[in-house]
């Protein structure tokens, strides 16, 4: 209701094309009654009256409806535009006549499932509809080489966490940007920003998860990113003649050497503990998506058939 009211305030400029699409609708309805109410037509007289009421009340409308869409479309552009000065000045809250932020807040819980590109693409487009998002992420390097960096700081593999923030983020491409800015300089060089700032916040809390959910209240991101598990892991396949391959750069390579399909790719080990958090956000989910990482289907594509 008080985002419906923000529209009659001064700032809005709308209510005189409101005013003028009544006064469009009651000069046509007028015409109409006099057309059905009077006993006698003169041509000359009451039907020119009739015609020229009509007229202009129609054209009221036409012009009322134009000039409130394009007030709309200034309120959109302006709403958008930080640096506007309009925008600077405005009366009014801008954004609550178009966005109302509350219908995201309340939006439905849902949990993601994934790590990659493939997860981030779907919270790219959920995070349009509802604040309530839970990325449920991978955490580990899969048995691959660390980062000079990671091995510098001897910390935990945080790629897809970081890319989840990223994706997550109003700001998207500036925050990716900086959760993967390498440092130049001598003294810092080869090491990662994103690495440093989720070190500094593991250390000041001393506890992984809750390092990461305090990071996305002070990132300011929409919704919260939970690894799915803190134990070392490894994406192992097996293929159709049981040779086992337990590191995931080898798994293209041996089974195009092989000429193998896969016969089902598992992680190692295989009883894993969940991280803090991911089964009371599970099990408070409205829905449950999957996002794939796109190494997998791009294998089990390729390959699998």
């Amino acid at each position: 209701m008080k985002s419906f009211l923000e529209w009659f305030k001064a700032g809005t400029k709308v209510k005189r094309w409101i005013f003028l699409i009544v006064v469009g609708i009651t000069l046509v309805c007028y015409a109409f009654a006099q057309v059905l109410t009077c006993d006698t037509i003169n041509i000359k007289d009451i039907i020119g009256k009739i015609i020229i009421t009509f007229v202009i009340g129609f054209v009221a409308i036409i012009v009322g409806i134009i000039f409130i869409q394009k007030r709309n479309l200034e309120i959109l552009i302006e709403a958008n535009d930080v640096n506007s000065e309009k925008r600077k000045n405005a009366k009014v809250n801008i954004k609550s006549l178009i966005f109302n932020r509350k219908v995201y807040d309340e939006g439905p819980k849902i949990v993601v499932i994934g790590g990659g590109e493939g997860l981030n693409t779907v919270i790219r487009g959920l995070k349009k509809y509802t604040n309530n998002i839970t990325a449920i992420v991978t955490m580990s390097d899969y048995g691959e080489d660390p980062s000079r960096s990671r091995e510098m700081l001897e910390t935990l593999p945080m790629e897809d966490i970081k890319g989840s923030i990223s994706a997550l983020s109003e700001q998207e491409k500036l925050m990716s940007k900086l959760m993967n800015f390498n440092f130049k300089d001598d003294r810092l060089k080869d090491l990662n920003f994103g690495d440093i700032y989720m070190l500094a916040m593991s250390e000041i809390y001393d506890n992984v998860p809750e390092a990461i959910r305090k990071s996305t209240e002070v990132l300011n991101i929409t919704g919260q990113v939970l690894p799915v598990t803190l134990d070392e892991i490894k994406i192992c396949a097996e293929l159709t003649d049981g040779t086992t391959i337990e590191r995931k750069s080898n798994i293209l390579k041996v089974v195009s050497e092989k000429i193998e399909t896969i016969n089902r790719v598992y992680i190692s080990p295989s009883n894993c503990r969940p991280a803090p958090g991911v089964l009371e956000a599970i099990s408070k989910a409205e829905a449950i998506i999957i996002g794939p990482r796109k190494f997998v289907h791009k294998c089990y594509s390729k390959f699998a058939c």
